[in-house]
């Protein structure tokens, strides 16, 4: 067993665990930690407990000290910095003509870095940009490229629901949101209506999905029949808030009744159960101009049996081409040159002359003629 306290180093940013090391910060007290890019400020937001070796992946860094009031003081200086680097940033952007766009500026707690946040709709050669911004701040330089997503989270605003958005308020992780759950949850496929701020879906989608989840395999889909107390019907719609069905059932009157039912008052329908029925499907009426005779019906059933009846015949295969070996070996067994004749011909049409058959007609029509 190991013992742990959780740090975070941003507003809604990710948890960081790490060793106390002898140190008993409360949630809420700010500490000095050592990170893989240095030494950092950050604040306790879960106090000590004990986890599994098993879920240790890495070798846990220490917690330095609590942070003094001077530690405090210099992260504000940094804030100011900050804003005079992005001021800075933003009018070299300007001068190089690059096409990215500037989110926010971090200065290490060391300040022996800058970060500089940006976006981008491809690959940006920033190497010019990188030597002018080392030229004037003296310290080292590191431009990272971001999402839309990490975006919103550093910048931060209003959703549609009127609340600040969820993963610049708590969300630590983004989670894969799919299309798929806003089917499921009956939501309109509007985008303008499931996306964010960033353009993409909205993380809120996930909170309820394993909810829906639990109650969809409880029931069988729309369409599909289903048991009540009143007989079995055909489930019209599914409510997973309040865990209820519609169902179109028969009433005595040979009409159909849709009614509301308790997820837990239905149940599958199970071999002996009989079948839903359904309204019957109308035939379409004769066309007019075209009336039908009464035997139509016996005709149709007739020429069904016979199209059955019929030998279907496959279509004939193509020729096969021949290599210049295999023809040669065919035109010395005979077979190439009962093939050259007709091509022969082919050959004597196109050119105007007639093909040796016609003449060899007409030359037997002509002594038929003399002997005559």
């Amino acid at each position: 067993m190991a013992t742990v306290i959780g740090v975070r180093f941003k507003k809604a940013g990710k948890v960081y665990y790490f060793d106390p090391d002898g140190i008993w910060p409360r949630p809420g007290d700010y500490v000095i930690v050592e990170t893989a890019r240095g030494i950092e400020f950050g604040e306790v937001v879960t106090g000590s407990r004990s986890v599994n070796d098993a879920q240790i992946t890495t070798q846990l860094k220490k917690v330095i000290r609590i942070a003094t009031e001077e530690d405090v003081r210099r992260v504000e200086n940094n804030e100011k910095r900050e804003q005079e680097a992005f001021a800075i940033c933003q009018e070299r952007i300007a001068r190089h003509k690059l096409d990215m766009k500037l989110v926010s500026v971090e200065y290490t707690f060391d300040n022996n870095k800058i970060i500089f946040y940006f976006t981008a709709n491809g690959r940006v050669d920033f190497r010019d940009l990188v030597k002018d911004l080392a030229s004037v701040f003296k310290i080292r330089i590191e431009l990272r490229q971001i999402g839309v997503r990490d975006e919103a989270k550093m910048l931060g605003g209003l959703g549609s629901c009127g609340r600040p958005i969820c993963c610049g308020a708590f969300l630590g992780d983004f989670q894969p949101v799919s299309i798929k759950m806003a089917k499921e949850q009956n939501l309109s496929l509007n985008p303008t209506k499931i996306s964010g701020q960033c353009g993409r879906l909205m993380c809120c989608l996930k909170y309820e999905q394993d909810n829906y989840e639990q109650v969809l395999k409880r029931v069988p889909r729309v369409g599909k029949d289903i048991v009540t107390p009143d007989g079995v019907g055909v489930i019209t719609e599914i409510n997973c808030i309040k865990e209820t069905v519609k169902v179109r059932i028969i009433v005595d009157d040979d009409s159909f009744d849709v009614r509301e039912y308790a997820i837990d008052d239905v149940r599958r329908p199970g071999p002996d159960d009989a079948a839903a029925i359904r309204e019957q499907r109308q035939d379409r009426p004769p066309r007019r101009g075209k009336p039908q005779p009464e035997n139509a019906g016996e005709a149709d059933a007739d020429g069904e049996a016979e199209e059955g009846r019929k030998k279907r015949y496959p279509h004939q295969k193509a020729p096969k081409n021949l290599s210049t070996d295999q023809f040669l070996e065919r035109l010395k067994d005979g077979e190439g040159a009962q093939g050259a004749a007709p091509r022969e011909n082919r050959r004597r049409r196109n050119r105007g002359a007639k093909p040796e058959e016609e003449r060899s007609q007409e030359a037997s029509g002509e002594q038929a003629q003399e002997e005559a």
